[in-house]
């Protein structure tokens, strides 16, 4: 049953990853000719960039549905813990992508200020100011289509692509102040808005690459569900206490090592039945827990209790140990 849940989980987050991707990859298509085509007819060497940088999406999103359709894979002989670390795989490679293009938007600004090339730049025509316009809304749209599927399916890949919506979004916005900034007659706008939005892109890069490497590392889940995790085992009929309990990250799923101790007179079989229950229940009501290792150990007397009676035994012999050499 558990691994007909995970198949299914794995299913729709593959389903939903190359739904989003393939329009994705049509609408980044369709702007990058749009938008060649009226930096070309419009004057606007800006533009003719931010086609590029569409172009690049297309080559990011094909990553994103390698990675999804990995990560999708059930386990095997060679990956018995499964795949969905590919999809991190993923997420770093469209995060370096990301901060190259944010780096090269930043770099080409500042250059263009050193070298004072704005200043010789044809004056930008009104087509390419509607070119930027209707980027920005429709790369705005997909951003929030696309984080909307990455939070339904909990995918760091999705999120990058997200992101890169965003910043071709952001790329546009430069664009477009930067043509009404040279048609006004003030071109050094878009070499100042190219700036602001290399550094927008170069954080939300190290944030997404920050992300996937923590999905790598074995990195504990947040506090807050670790907490409803421990609350919830504690319910669990049987158990008398938590000894321990830790998690990690692995890629978009969590695995659970839980210690739970039970009264030490039970029979084996009632103290793995309780065991059984809480490795069930866990599972059941955390979706994003992909298995949970449960051990039992024998219910003794609250051990910080113990702890703070045998080191007041110590500190008893110890003294008396010390007024005995004193007496000597």
């Amino acid at each position: 049953m558990k691994k007909f849940m995970t198949k299914m989980r794995n299913t729709e987050m593959e389903s939903v990853a190359i739904k989003i991707s393939v329009i994705t990859i049509i609408l980044n298509f369709l702007l990058t000719v749009f938008k060649f085509l009226a930096g070309t007819f419009g004057h606007s060497l800006a533009m003719i960039s931010d086609a590029i940088h569409s172009a690049s999406d297309v080559i990011s999103t094909i990553i994103v549905i390698i990675g999804v359709k990995m990560s999708a894979k059930a386990a095997d002989r060679e990956h018995e813990f499964g795949h969905e670390r590919f999809e991190c795989v993923a997420a770093i490679i469209l995060s370096v992508l990301l901060f190259i293009t944010g780096a090269t938007i930043g770099y080409g600004g500042i250059k263009n200020i050193v070298d004072g090339s704005y200043k010789t730049a044809a004056t930008p025509t009104y087509l390419a100011m509607s070119a930027a316009i209707v980027s920005i809304v429709v790369k705005e749209i997909m951003f929030w289509i696309t984080r909307a599927a990455a939070i339904k399916v909990n995918s760091g890949a999705l999120k990058a692509d997200a992101w890169h919506h965003r910043s071709d979004a952001l790329s546009s916005i430069g664009s477009l102040i930067g043509i009404i900034g040279a048609m006004c007659g003030v071109p050094v706008l878009d070499c100042v808005a190219a700036i602001v939005i290399c550094l927008l892109i170069l954080k939300a890069a190290i944030e997404i690459f920050t992300d996937a490497v923590n999905k790598m590392t074995d990195k504990a889940c947040d506090a807050q569900t670790e907490s409803r995790i421990w609350e919830f085992i504690s319910s669990c009929e049987g158990v008398l206490r938590v000894d321990k309990l830790m998690t990690r990250l692995f890629g978009n799923r969590i695995y659970v090592i839980a210690e739970i101790a039970c009264d030490g007179n039970l029979p084996l079989y009632a103290a793995h039945e309780i065991a059984d229950k809480v490795h069930d229940g866990v599972e059941e009501q955390f979706p994003l827990v992909k298995h949970v290792t449960v051990h039992v150990n024998p219910y003794i007397e609250d051990e910080t209790v113990r702890e703070s009676e045998n080191n007041i035994g110590e500190t008893e012999e110890k003294e008396n140990a010390e007024n005995g050499s004193a007496e000597e």
